[in-house]
Formats: C-alpha cells, sequence, structure tokens
C-alpha cells in the first residue's frame, strides 16, 4: 500500500480486512465436516469454545504488536524473545510447514470440486488430480518469481467470489428451514458418539477456518483512527464467526446428518444443490475455485515471507535470505513449493486428503499459538511495558486463557496428529543445525535439548505407527 494512502483505512475498510483474513476455503468444507462428527448442539458448543479461544488469541497478538512493536519478523519473534532461539526457529518452521500443509488442501479441495462434475479427479487425490496440481503449483511459482503480487482487482474479485456464495447458500437454506429436521439432527444421535467426543472430533476444524486471525493486528498501521482498529477487530470476527456458524448449523434443517456426512467436498455445494437443483452445486463450486485460487497465490507468498523474514533475523539459513531480481525471496520460494508438491504427492495414499491436510494444518499451527500466548502470559506477569495495573490484570487473565485454549486444541487434536507434527517438527531441525553452524553457535541450552529429544521420539514414534498401521492418513 502506497505511504499517501497508510492512514487512510475507516472502520468500514478495516472491518472488510479484518472479514476477508478469516473466511477462506475451509468454509466451504464446514457441513460435511462438523456433520460427519457431531449435531447442533455439538456444533454449538465447538463454536463457544472457538470463539472465546481465538478472540482472547487476537487480542493477545493485538496487545504485543502495542507493547513490543520491535518484534515484527512474524509469529516467531514472540516465542523466541519468550523461549529462546530453538522455540522461535520450532515457531517459524511449524507457521511455514503448517502454512505449505494448507496451500496442499487448497488443491486437493480445487480437484474435488472438479471431481463432481469430471469423475476423472475423484475426490482430489486420483494421479490425473495430484498431476493437474502438480501443474498448478508450478505455472503459480514461476508466475511469482516474476514478481506477480496479488492486485488490488484480484483481491476484489476474490473477496466477492467467497462472500457473494456464502450470502446466498445462507438465505436459501433460512428459506428451506424444517424444524422438524432440526430437531432430529439436534443431539448427533446418528454419530454414535458422546456429546463430548462430539465436540472434540470439530474442533480442529474450528482452528483452520480462523488461521491467520493473528493478521488483524497489522492493519492498526492503516487506521484513520487507532481506536478503530480495536472496534474493526472485534465486528470483523464477529461477522466471521456468525457466518462460519450459520454455514455449519443451517444445512442441519435440509438434511439428515448422515446424508450430510456422506456428502463430497466442498460439501456447500452439496448441500445447496439438494435444496435448489444442480445450478447450487455450479454456483458454489465457481465461487470457490476463484477464491481458493486467489488464496493460494497470496499464501504462496507467506510461505516464503516467513522463511525469509526467519532467515534475515538468523533463525533459518541465510540462503533463504536470498532475493531475485524482482524482489521475491528465491530460495524460501522454490524449497516452498517443493515441500507443497511432496505433500500434494504424498495425498494418494490418504482415505481423505482434504480432511487429514485440513487437521495437520491446523495441528502445526498451535504450538506457534501456544508460544505467543505463553509469551502474552510471560509479559503481564512481569509487568513489563505496563503502567496501568487494570491493563496489566485484564492481559494476563486473556493470555492464560489464550493458553489453556491452545493446549486444549493440542489435546483435542489426539495423539495421532502430535505424533504426525513432530515426524515434521524434528527433521526439520536439521535447518535449526545448519543455521546455528553458519553462524557459529551453540546448537541448544540444556532445555533446548529436552524439546528436541522429546521430538525426536514422537517422530520415531509417528514412523512406527505409520508402518504398523496404528496411525492411519
Amino acid at each position: 500500500m502506497e505511504s499517501g494512502t497508510t492512514k487512510k483505512l475507516g472502520l468500514l475498510a478495516l472491518t472488510g480486512m479484518v472479514v476477508g483474513s478469516m473466511i477462506g476455503a475451509g468454509i466451504f468444507s464446514l457441513p460435511r465436516t462438523f456433520g460427519g462428527a457431531t449435531g447442533v448442539i455439538g456444533a454449538l458448543i465447538a463454536w463457544a469454545i472457538a470463539a472465546a479461544g481465538m478472540y482472547t488469541l487476537a487480542r493477545v497478538f493485538q496487545s504485543l504488536a502495542e507493547r513490543k512493536p520491535e518484534l515484527d519478523a512474524g509469529v516467531f519473534a514472540y516465542a523466541k524473545a519468550g523461549f529462546g532461539d530453538y522455540m522461535g526457529f520450532l515457531s517459524a518452521f511449524g507457521y511455514w510447514i503448517g502454512s505449505c500443509i494448507g496451500n496442499v488442501s487448497y488443491w486437493v479441495l480445487i480437484k474435488s470440486t472438479l471431481g463432481a462434475f469430471f469423475p476423472v479427479f475423484g475426490d482430489g487425490n486420483t494421479v490425473i488430480a495430484i498431476a493437474a496440481a502438480s501443474v498448478g503449483i508450478w505455472l503459480f511459482h514461476f508466475m511469482i518469481l516474476r514478481g506477480i503480487q496479488q492486485a488490488a482487482f484480484i483481491n476484489a474479485i476474490v473477496t466477492v467470489a467467497k462472500i457473494i456464495p456464502i450470502i446466498v447458500f445462507i438465505v436459501v437454506l433460512f428459506i428451506a428451514f424444517k424444524v422438524d429436521l432440526f430437531k432430529i439432527n439436534f443431539w448427533g444421535e446418528l454419530s454414535g458418539y458422546s456429546l463430548f467426543e462430539q465436540v472434540r472430533r470439530t474442533m480442529l476444524v474450528t482452528v483452520f477456518v480462523f488461521l491467520g486471525i493473528e493478521g488483524a493486528s497489522v492493519y492498526s498501521r492503516f487506521a484513520s483512527q487507532r481506536s478503530h482498529v480495536g472496534v474493526a477487530t472485534l465486528i470483523g470476527f464477529a461477522t466471521a464467526l456468525l457466518l462460519m456458524v450459520l454455514v455449519s448449523l443451517l444445512p442441519y434443517a435440509v438434511m439428515q446428518q448422515s446424508d450430510i456426512a456422506g456428502l463430497r467436498q466442498p460439501s456447500m455445494a452439496g448441500v445447496l444443490e439438494s435444496v435448489v437443483g444442480p445450478w447450487g452445486a455450479v454456483f458454489v463450486s465457481v465461487g470457490l475455485l476463484i477464491s481458493v485460487l486467489g488464496a493460494y497465490l497470496a499464501w504462496s507468498l507467506i510461505c516464503a515471507e516467513v522463511m525469509h523474514a526467519a532467515a534475515k533475523t538468523e533463525d533459518m539459513p541465510r540462503a533463504f535470505a536470498r532475493e531475485n531480481k524482482n524482489g521475491v525471496p528465491v530460495v524460501a520460494l522454490w524449497v516452498t513449493n517443493i515441500i507443497v508438491q511432496l505433500f500434494v504427492i504424498s495425498t494418494y495414499w490418504s482415505r481423505d486428503a482434504f480432511a487429514l491436510m485440513l487437521s495437520l494444518t491446523s495441528a502445526m499451527s498451535l504450538i506457534p499459538y501456544l508460544l505467543v500466548a505463553g509469551f502474552g502470559y510471560l509479559l503481564a506477569k512481569r509487568g513489563e511495558t505496563y503502567t496501568d495495573d487494570k491493563d496489566r490484570k485484564r492481559d494476563l487473565i486473556l493470555a492464560g486463557i489464550a493458553a489453556v485454549y491452545t493446549l486444549f486444541m493440542i489435546f483435542a487434536g489426539g495423539l495421532k496428529f502430535l505424533l504426525l507434527s513432530a515426524l515434521l517438527y524434528a527433521p526439520g531441525s536439521v535447518l535449526y543445525f545448519w543455521a546455528r553452524r553458519e553462524q557459529g553457535r551453540s546448537f541448544f541450552t540444556g532445555w533446548e535439548l529436552t524439546v528436541f529429544i522429546v521430538a525426536s521420539i514422537g517422530a520415531v514414534a509417528a514412523v512406527v505407527g505409520l508402518i504398523y498401521g496404528w496411525i492411519a492418513i
């Protein structure tokens, strides 16, 4: 954004930016994800927990952005400041690899969407689907290498493409609302799980759809009035939450839970088709394709920028800081897309590739979020940067709730995703060793070595679990 316009965004524009950062591809998959796990009451409880947890996390990000403005290298800067170099590296690596996996979920969803009209794409993980996704990965790669960024008109098209189908979906389902069917699906008895288990099984997807909430704090520098930032964050968060709650709950009033659970992704298309006919599926699918392709371009740049920023602060090898003549972090982009390509290939062996990538993206993001909440708690506990005791106590409570929430999310994800996360974190530490050796610095403090050993044990357990079939993907 040009310097002449950096302080000219009003409340409405700021709110739109907050909503846009949180409404992504994940919302199109909500009906089936919730329908396969829970009923109405379980969904309401899950969203209540997610709303409370993610809101406190957003407030922690906002507070840290104001109190520690010098820590502007990214999410991992807070982890490094609070818990040392290795935890800072793990935060940067986890955020990066989680974003890469999120990009894989975009390709799976695109091909699954096309699969509804062209069976050769199946559920997004057939050989043809993987080949087509691979072509797309490298087309975007070389486009970005030439310095092509998301122009304003692309952002506008993407925003309209994803909001209009969602609004139409909600309005149509309100009109078609069947109270008796909604009551039948109320307790989620068809899922066969206890209420606690129903809620647990939906928690990782609530993390996925809120990924990017930390971006709200960066809009403060664009605000015409500083007071608008907090208001825009609250309104934007509430708006995004309302849309996601409605998209996940309204299908229970037009379809049986078991039918919702059996839909292909993007399940919003199937729900709308059941009400209005084939045009509903086409309408949602076209909007989704435009939205997801735009989001993929944005997140490809974000993935590369995370590695680039970490290299600049010596948390990653210097090679990742290298830029080409167009100012694109070329090494970071190549490594990012090679990783995305490998994960796309791995989806061939997955029973539900989209659900796996969605859950794994969420799991990898939780460690960085936990470290941010922990740093916010430590800052408030010490009273550092605080002059008002009331503010300090408020932030202490908010950071404490955010930390408990992220810990619960890690537990809710289950041992499977904890071990799969370790399988990525432990080998990824090679990049940490590389960077430390370049700088001629020691690898670990005592407790950092303990963290590395625990992650390595988890990685070995994950490999054994995959080999013997104890962990299914």
